[in-house]
């Protein structure tokens, strides 16, 4: 019987490496990228993104760059769906292919399959959107804290869309969001093998720090700027634009703004670490390991693999 393919995931905090790392493996494999990032997948967000350039993207072949807009609904549901349809036609090309992205949730609907949640009603969730407007935030957030703790120290609890997510679960269900998670695997076609890369948390704030600025450098304030007038849309509730969009609506300087994205983006590295320490699979490196050590590690587990 011939063995299943194999899908190498690379996953790590944001701003640690993983974008050269997915290239590298692509070249050394002569492979094909597969982006898992949610926050690249729309084309009117590049500079506070971090999408690839134009340089990286012509070094291997990349798929869910920049492929939809703003304007569009795109779930982790429809990743996941459109990624195995994907993969079915890579596998027949490549042994190999390589998945990289921070987002945990989408690294892992592709692998193990989402969740089983719920119905909501229109009513729960147009209470929610009520009092967000009437109450603010911090509100749903605190309910959050309360209702679902576990849920609390994972989800980005600054996008009102993942809190509104959450309660509209409890309140439909009684029971956490967190309680709905992690059912069994789906069995999936092919093998998967998990790199991560890892660094000292100084080390890895201080990339993200510096990232930033060179963001700022590009003209990440411009691009925030032509999108203000979307900022209502699910695909801007992003770290990088909602604190630009405070300071064009006067509740922040630029630099608080800019202080704002560091330290907004630091937790939210905080917060991949949290999920992907919970997977037991991951095979981790530190970010400064050569390439050739990662690409001899995949080669000598691709053969051992059932």
């Amino acid at each position: 019987m011939e063995p299943k393919p194999l899908l190498v995931c690379v996953v790590g905090p944001t701003a640690i490496g993983k974008t050269a790392l997915s290239i590298e493996l692509a070249k050394a494999f002569a492979t094909e990228i597969i982006s898992a990032d949610s926050r690249q997948f729309f084309k009117e967000m590049s500079i506070g993104t971090a999408v690839p350039s134009p340089e990286e993207l012509a070094a291997a072949p990349h798929h869910f760059i920049q492929n939809l807009s703003i304007e569009d609904e795109y779930s982790v549901g429809d990743f996941e769906r459109d990624t195995l349809v994907l993969l079915e036609s890579l596998f027949q090309k490549h042994s190999i292919v390589i998945l990289v992205g921070g987002s945990g949730l989408y690294v892992d609907a592709v692998v193990k399959g989402l969740d089983t949640f719920p119905e909501v009603s229109s009513e729960i969730r147009e209470s929610l959107v009520s009092e967000l407007e009437e109450k603010g935030l911090a509100h749903l957030q605190q309910e959050l804290k309360e209702v679902d703790p576990t849920h609390f120290e994972k989800v980005d609890i600054q996008n009102p869309h993942r809190v509104i997510r959450a309660l509209e679960v409890f309140r439909a269900s009684g029971q956490p969001y967190s309680s709905f998670l992690n059912a069994p695997n789906a069995k999936r076609p092919f093998n998967t093998l998990h790199i991560g890369l890892s660094a000292d948390r100084e080390i890895v704030y201080d990339r993200i720090n510096k990232r930033v600025d060179l963001m700022i450098e590009a003209g990440l304030v411009k691009e925030a700027e032509a999108l203000f007038p979307h900022r209502q849309l699910n695909a801007l509730q992003t770290v990088g634009y909602r604190e630009l969009f405070g300071h064009f609506e006067g509740e922040l300087s630029l630099e608080e703004a800019i202080s704002e994205i560091k330290k907004n983006t630091r937790r939210f590295a905080k917060r991949q670490g949290t999920w992907f320490r919970k997977n037991e699979n991951i095979h981790w490196f530190d970010y400064t390991t050569p390439t050739e050590e990662i690409v001899t590690f995949v080669n000598t587990k691709s053969t051992q693999i059932p």
